[in-house]
C-alpha cells in the first residue's frame, strides 16, 4: 500500500514542489521584518558607515584603501548571516512545531520541498542584498566593483551555501521556533565578528586573523577581498568554505527531523 501510494505521488512531485515554491514566495514577501534585515539592513549599514568622513579616508593599516571599501564585503557577508541564522530557522522550525511537515507526508508535497524552497528563497534574498550593497557602494561612495568577478561570484555562492547549511543545522537542533531564534542569535554574533562587522579581518592582529580565517565567514571575507582586488580567491579560503559547507550539511542531514 505504501509503495503504491508513493508511486502515485511521484509523478505529481515536481508540480507540487513548484506550487510549494510559489506559496512560500508569497509568504516570504509578506514578512517585512525578514525582508528588511536580509535585503535592506546591510546596505543601510553601509550607507551609515560611509557617511562618516573618516570612513572615506585611506587607511595605512588597510593597505591604503578606505574603511568604506573594506566594509562592502562585510555587508555582503552580513546579508548571508542574517538570511541563514536569523530569517530561515524560525520559519522551518515553526512548520515542524505546528505539524505542517508531518501532514505533508500524506500528500504529493514532500517536506523536503518546503526546506528546499526556504533555502532557495533566503539564498536568493542574500544574493540580491549582496548586489544591492555592491551597487550602492559603487554609486554612493565610488567603491570599485570586484575586479575578479568570477572569483567573487564563486566565493559568494560558497559562503551563501555555508550560511544556509548553518541555518539548516540550527533548525535541526532546535525543537521550537523560540529555541531556533535563541540558538541563531547565540551563533549570530560570533559569526558577525568573524565576518569583520566590528573590525575588518585584514585589520585584525595576525594571530586573531588566522583563527577567524578558519571560520566560514572569516575565510569568505578574505576571499571576497582578494577577488575585489583582482586576484583569484586563495585555494585555502575556498577550501575552508567547501569544508564547512560539507560538514554543516552532513550534520544538518544527520540530525534534522521532519516531525
Amino acid at each position: 500500500m505504501t509503495a503504491t501510494a508513493t508511486a502515485s505521488h511521484a509523478p505529481h512531485a515536481p508540480r507540487a514542489a513548484r506550487a510549494v515554491l510559489k506559496a512560500e514566495l508569497r509568504l516570504f514577501r509578506r514578512e517585512p521584518g525578514s525582508l528588511f534585515w536580509v535585503m535592506v539592513f546591510p546596505t543601510l549599514l553601509l550607507v551609515i558607515l560611509g557617511s562618516v568622513p573618516s570612513f572615506r579616508e585611506a587607511q595605512d593599516d588597510l593597505g591604503g584603501i578606505r574603511l568604506v571599501d573594506a566594509y562592502v564585503p562585510v555587508t555582503v557577508l552580513l546579508a548571508t548571516i542574517m538570511s541563514g541564522l536569523q530569517a530561515m530557522p524560525p520559519v522551518v522550525t515553526g512548520y515542524r512545531e505546528r505539524g505542517i511537515l508531518r501532514r505533508m507526508s500524506a500528500t504529493p508535497v514532500r517536506p523536503s520541498a518546503v526546506l528546499g524552497a526556504q533555502m532557495g528563497l533566503h539564498g536568493a534574498a542574500a544574493l540580491g542584498s549582496a548586489l544591492l550593497s555592491l551597487a550602492v557602494g559603487r554609486v554612493a561612495f565610488d567603491v570599485p566593483l570586484p575586479r575578479q568577478g568570477v572569483g567573487y561570484a564563486v566565493a559568494l555562492l560558497l559562503v551563501t551555501s555555508s550560511a544556509l547549511a548553518l541555518g539548516a543545522l540550527v533548525s535541526a537542533l532546535s525543537r521550537t521556533s523560540k529555541a531556533a531564534t535563541a540558538v541563531g542569535s547565540a551563533v549570530f554574533f560570533p559569526m558577525m565578528f568573524s565576518a569583520g562587522v566590528w573590525l575588518p579581518v585584514r585589520a585584525m592582529p595576525d594571530a586573531l586573523a588566522h583563527v577567524v580565517e578558519a571560520l566560514p565567514f572569516g575565510a569568505a571575507a578574505e576571499a571576497l577581498n582578494q577577488a575585489a582586488a583582482g586576484d583569484w580567491p586563495g585555494p585555502v579560503h575556498l577550501g575552508v568554505l567547501v569544508l564547512w559547507t560539507a560538514v554543516l550539511t552532513a550534520a544538518a542531514a544527520r540530525w534534522f527531523r521532519w516531525e
